[in-house]
């Protein structure tokens, strides 16, 4: 098992984070050790804009699922029901922000969230559901006792309080997803992994059972979280200033062409890959 304090998502995620914070304020807070075997963080986000006002908030995939407490002008996923999970979403994270909202929620680990449910996390794939019934009630009445009036530090302490109380006895007689976490903390801290055989081979590893792993606890496969990881690693050298050549960047992080790679970049950011360093480029953060 990696350290639990160890990240286990990158840092890429919000685009055009300057813009962003024009418009609506986002914290991130660490969770208590005895539940960071599965949570990554707590993250908040609020708005308050004049009427006639829309920001389009665009965040990076991620091969995460998350539980969150949605309050005011609410995504049109979310129903009556304020509290809900949302599965790993296989397209850039799209939320037209307007009006006055409120979110607080928990950032599970690649494979967190079902290991600490027992659910199977393709059912969630690209998917927002009520989490009642599908959590403990407690956890989900801690979350739905909470809104903007709550300080942040007892949101973080209220929810510490409730997933720890409904915790597994421990990830470490959880097999199959320590070594997901292994693979995925591998993932992360070599970017010269460009390919599911790799992986395979690195950690003596059935390319079916990679496969059936990755299925039941992120919802989807090895190869796209190995891709998502390497284009994340793309975006992050353009948000640093990289001057170097767009087929280069494709090379390094295993597109075979620069065509190829243009593709699926505009495809998950928005913008070609030359656009977007031009628009960060007149734009830093």
């Amino acid at each position: 098992m990696p350290d639990r304090r160890n990240p286990t998502t990158t840092t890429a995620g919000v685009l055009r984070p300057e813009l962003l914070a024009e418009h609506a304020d986002l914290a991130r807070f660490e969770c208590v050790d005895a539940i960071a075997d599965w949570v990554e963080n707590y993250w908040r986000l609020r708005w308050d804009l004049p009427d006639g006002v829309v920001y389009r908030s665009s965040t990076l995939p991620h091969p995460s699922c998350t539980l969150s407490v949605e309050r005011g002008v609410t995504r049109s996923e979310v129903g009556a029901d304020p509290v809900v999970l949302t599965g790993v979403v296989r397209h850039r994270f799209e939320v037209p922000a307007r009006g006055r909202s409120w979110v607080f929620a928990v950032k599970f680990r690649p494979g967190g969230l079902a290991a600490f449910a027992g659910l199977d996390a393709a059912r969630l794939t690209d998917r927002v559901v009520p989490a009642r019934g599908l959590l403990p009630a407690s956890v989900v009445t801690a979350c739905a006792n909470l809104d903007e009036t709550v300080a942040d530090e007892c949101c973080v302490t209220r929810l510490d309080a409730a997933l720890t109380a409904a915790r597994p006895p421990t990830s470490g007689g959880d097999t199959d997803y320590r070594q997901l976490l292994g693979v995925i903390d591998d993932m992360l801290a070599d970017r010269t992994l460009l390919r599911v055989g790799q992986i395979e081979q690195r950690h003596d590893i059935a390319a079916r059972r990679l496969q059936r792993m990755f299925a039941r606890y992120v919802g989807v496969g090895p190869k796209w979280v190995l891709a998502r990881y390497r284009m994340h690693d793309a975006v992050r050298e353009l948000d640093g200033g990289y001057t170097g050549t767009i087929a280069d960047l494709a090379t390094r992080y295993g597109w075979y062409d620069q065509a190829h790679f243009a593709r699926a970049f505009t495809d998950l950011v928005g913008a070609a890959p030359g656009d977007y360093r031009d628009r960060h480029a007149r734009h830093p953060g």
